[in-house]
This record gives structure tokens, sequence and C-alpha cells, in this order.
């Protein structure tokens, strides 16, 4: 398949049994209803891939599961550091309990789940309902009960929140509908933004070009690389102030996380 992320991509070996050339790493994809893709083909193609064979490989990826290759094992690794980056974030900050949180694209619910567990309010949405409907299965045999899971585009997201979340789904945006995106993110929360996106560098964007050459049954959506000055001046210009940075590359996975305050 395609996620980020800030996201994250995956440029696999063309023998690299069950992947795609080219994939981007998502836990799931948050699409816009309308404005934020240049045609509906985007929208209809990722919520197709993540209700049928997306979600079928990637809850593997994203779950204790061995039947995984080692590209995938590396980008659950990946995808497992960003969260981790996350979560130290919210632990150092002692703020999250009662707090109300806001996860766009939450896929299996990777980065919701762990923030219910720390006592944050959640509302969990994702444009496949088979990604939500299993973020919310887990949630319960959890016992996880102040976490919300449904099923929703990103544009269709409203209310306010302490704090927004987005991660490894920026991937699904083209590049003049990014900063849009991210506005639109920024006005749903109140405190903070945590974005990831795969970064536009003349490498990774090589490896992205070297990755199409080589296309394969899962690669069923397209994949956008996004410029780190688009991303920081959206933020800017919706109030908001980058105040921590990371980066997680591994073989596979690359992904770029900003996390920016209302100032």
């Amino acid at each position: 398949m395609k996620l980020s992320t800030t996201a994250a991509f995956l440029i696999a070996a063309a023998s690299a049994p069950g992947t795609t050339a080219f994939a981007p790493v998502s836990r799931s994809p948050i699409i816009s209803a309308s404005s934020l893709f240049s045609t509906v083909d985007d929208k209809a193609e990722v919520r197709e891939y993540f209700n049928n064979e997306g979600f079928n490989r990637w809850n593997k990826i994203y779950s204790d599961s061995d039947e995984v290759n080692k590209v995938q094992l590396d980008i659950r690794d990946g995808h497992a550091q960003t969260i981790q980056k996350i979560l130290n974030w919210v632990e150092a900050d002692g703020d999250i309990s009662g707090k109300t949180v806001c996860d766009c694209g939450c896929g299996v619910g990777s980065l919701a789940i762990p923030l219910a567990q720390m006592g944050a309010k959640v509302s969990a949405s994702d444009i496949s309902d088979a990604m939500a409907t299993e973020a919310a299965s887990r949630a319960k045999a959890m016992g996880i009960d102040n976490a919300k899971f449904y099923t929703s585009d990103l544009e269709s997201v409203t209310g306010k929140y302490n704090t927004v979340t987005c991660v490894d789904v920026a991937i699904h945006y083209p590049t003049d509908k990014m900063a849009e995106m991210v506005g639109h993110l920024c006005s749903l929360a109140e405190d903070r933004v945590l974005i990831s996106f795969a970064p536009k560098t003349w490498y990774y964007d090589l490896l992205k070009k070297i990755g199409e050459l080589f296309p394969g049954p899962s690669k069923t959506t397209r994949a956008y690389l996004h410029e780190e000055a688009v991303v920081r001046n959206a933020l800017e210009k919706a109030g908001f102030k980058v105040s921590r940075e990371e980066m997680t590359g591994t073989s596979f996975y690359f992904s770029r996380l900003l996390e920016a305050k209302r100032v």
C-alpha cells in the first residue's frame, strides 16, 4: 500500500514479498471531503484501499502479528518510534489527564489508545470504517471507555480540543492542498497540534521516483512528499509556533514530526 507519514514513506526493494515498490507508511488516511483534493479519485482510492486490502496488511503491521516480512517489521518499528516520541512529550508535560484530544486518521488506534490510557478524553476518526472499527474493538478489549472512534474524513471533523494529532496521514494530500489541511487541523486545536509528514528533500524525492518504477498490486494510492517550510508557514499563519520537532528514519520509514503550540 501506501502513511507516513509526517508522514512517512516506504521504498521497498522490488523483491520484497507482500510490499509495494513505493508505499507511504500510514496508520490510516484522513482525507478531505472535497476541497482538499484536486480529484475525487484520491479520496476514493484511499477509502477503498484501507477498507479492503490495505486494512488486512496494515492491521498486521500495527499489531504483534508474526505474519510480516522484514520490510514491514522495519515500518512497524519506525511508526512505533514516532508514536513513542509523541507519548514521551505528553508524559514530560504531565498535562494530558482530563484533557481532550482529537486524533485525525487514527488507524487502528496506535496513538489514540495509549493517550486514553494516560487519562485523555479521546475523539478519534478515520476515513476507513474498517480501521475505526478495529480501533474501537481494541480499545473495548482493553477496557477503555474514554475514547470514541468513528468514521469520518478530515474536513468533516468539527469541535474544539486541547490537542489535535494527525500522524502518518499527510502523505495522501496533494502538495497544493497541504497548507489548507494544516489550517483545518489548527482550527480544531485550542492548545497544540502534533503532525507528521514525509519531508520533501532531494534524497527522499529520488527514492520516491525510484520506487515508482516498480509498481505492485498493493500500490493503489497516490503519495505526496511535502516541503517542511510549507507546513511551518501554515502553522504560523494559523497562530501556532513549533515548540518541538523530531525526525524518525529507519531503513524504510521516514517521518518529520512537529509539535506546534498556539501563541
